[in-house]
């Protein structure tokens, strides 16, 4: 979500997990259809077809064969099976997420017909698409929000929340994120969360929600594959009703009318919920979205993993504890959620900025998040190992190509000696190469891409080892966080299988003896097993 002011992360000390596919306890069955390695692109900085300085949807038509040629036999493309396109509407703001027509293409990034023909050149490569749904607010410069607020008697009026001054039960002086929530205009107020340009809908109106059906039914028919939602928890923000009136149960209703009407019209639509919330309020959310993203695995979670060499909470199998954990959160609302780990994203600090440019680092950060359960998100340009922190412009700059599809509508203040997609194909052992193959080798492996979880407790706190598995196919995955060679004993990982071959490693192959195994330094393995 984009908002006015930063958001000051906070490490939360429980991850949700849910695997990928059907989730019970520990149990794991495959949905093919939503699995995958998903793609996130902010349209403005992508790729640029017709040399005005701004990213279309034509540029990423001519690009898709980077993301995905859908040829197994080659390696030069990343092998992604969907991407979710940043908010595509027409908007008055860089960024997008201050809608003004929810029914057209944003004249920036081209028209509905080149939006079809993405569609249809996505689906000939087996990409799947979702775009930005920004449900809760639009932009104060929608037509709807202009009509509502200047005829108290438009049929508008009841699409957004727009009280007299002297409405009761209201707490008008009311601030979040540092701003009014409540906004003067003559003699009444309009809710706004964010800030004052995106006033907030009113989902107490049947109109609103019948409309907001009809958006993504619209949508839905010209052949997206889902959606991305923004802002899944606030619907019925803090101080947009009565003290007295319960937020989260109507928020929560809402969502499960919105999915029940669309699965008639799409049964197998993917819906993708931005629910920046801990642990068990995200959980509550998982019986009306296949997925939400997992923000505690992002900043803090994995890359402090990384930075600080330590595994999660400071204690030995960590992240495998967390993780067990939220298997009861999970399952109290939904046995068939997705997860979604990521990295970093358009509203975080690039992941390489947070670890200080060091490529290792970065390449086993990516690592652990490409084997561990879930569909996961990369945000553009971090297969390149970009940089970026708030405010927010900066981590929206533009991908670096090396070619005439190079976007310039801001420049590369972060970026200036990164490598572009050109050179990094040109030298060895770059980052995009790693992301290529680690993408395939996810890929390749039903335990890594649809299989269950299991942890493997080791004596060391710098060592985070687990168990994949699907069906008959095992594999036991170990990164060392520490930067030098750690030697464990053999029978720590041969728990309930003996080791087979090395199928996987970076940045060399351990060295096993007869009892030890020594893990060289920043290293992920993966283990078959005999």
């Amino acid at each position: 979500m984009n908002k006015k002011i930063g958001i000051v992360f906070v490490l939360l000390l429980t991850i949700p997990l849910a695997l990928s596919g059907c989730t019970k306890g520990n149990k794991t069955t495959v949905n093919n259809s939503l699995n995958g390695v998903w793609y996130e692109i902010f349209v403005r900085s992508f790729a640029d077809s017709n040399n005005d300085g701004i990213g279309d949807i034509n540029g990423i038509i001519d690009k898709l064969d980077y993301l995905n040629d859908n040829d197994p036999s080659t390696d030069d493309d990343l092998g992604i099976n969907g991407i979710w396109l940043m908010p595509i509407n027409p908007s008055p703001s860089y960024h997008g997420y201050d809608i003004t027509d929810y029914y057209d293409i944003n004249p920036d990034y081209g028209t509905l017909d080149d939006f079809q023909r993405l569609l249809e050149e996505a689906h000939k490569r087996n990409i799947k698409v979702i775009m930005d749904l920004v449900l809760n607010h639009s932009s104060s410069q929608h037509p709807w929000f202009t009509e509502a607020v200047n005829d108290e008697n438009s049929d508008y009026r009841s699409y957004y929340d727009i009280m007299p001054e002297d409405a009761e039960g209201y707490k008008f002086d009311m601030q979040i994120w540092g701003h009014n929530a409540w906004n003067k205009i003559g003699n009444n107020y309009y809710y706004a969360i964010f800030w004052d340009g995106m006033p907030d809908f009113n989902y107490n109106s049947q109109a609103l929600r019948d409309e907001m059906i009809k958006v993504a039914t619209y949508w839905l028919e010209k052949g997206v594959d889902g959606f991305r939602i923004d802002a899944v928890p606030h619907i019925f923000g803090l101080g947009e009703l009565p003290e007295n009136e319960d937020y989260d149960s109507k928020t929560k209703d809402w969502w499960q009318e919105f999915d029940t009407a669309l699965r008639k019209v799409k049964p197998d639509y993917y819906l993708v919920g931005e629910i920046w919330e801990a642990n068990e309020k995200r959980a509550v959310y998982a019986s009306n979205f296949d997925t939400s993203f997992n923000f505690d695995l992002s900043g803090e979670g994995i890359l402090g993993m990384v930075k600080f060499e330590r595994d999660f909470g400071r204690r030995n199998n960590g992240l495998i504890q967390e993780l067990d954990m939220n298997y009861s959160a999970i399952n109290k609302y939904s046995d068939n959620f997705i997860d979604a780990p990521f990295l970093s994203n358009h509203d975080t600090q690039r992941a390489m900025d947070f670890l200080d440019g060091d490529l290792t680092n970065m390449k086993l950060a990516t690592s652990i998040y490409m084997t561990l359960p879930g569909n996961p998100f990369i945000y553009y340009g971090e297969e390149l190992g970009m940089k970026g922190n708030k405010p927010d412009e900066y981590i929206r700059e533009p991908f670096i190509w090396g070619d005439s599809y190079q976007t310039t509508w801001k420049p590369l203040d972060s970026n200036k000696d990164a490598l572009s997609v050109i050179k990094q194909e040109e030298e060895k052992d770059t980052l995009l190469d790693y992301y290529r193959k680690i993408i395939r080798l996810r890929q390749n492996n039903n335990a890594l891409m649809s299989g269950e979880l299991v942890g493997i407790e080791t004596i060391s706190s710098k060592v985070v080892a687990y168990e994949r598995k699907y069906e008959d196919e095992t594999l036991i995955v170990v990164h060392n966080l520490y930067s030098n060679k750690i030697k464990i004993d053999k029978k720590e990982l041969e728990k309930d299988y003996e080791l087979g071959e090395v199928l996987f490693s970076n940045p060399q192959q351990p060295l096993i003896e007869d009892n030890t195994i020594e893990l060289p330094g920043k290293c992920s393995i993966i283990f078959k097993v005999k």
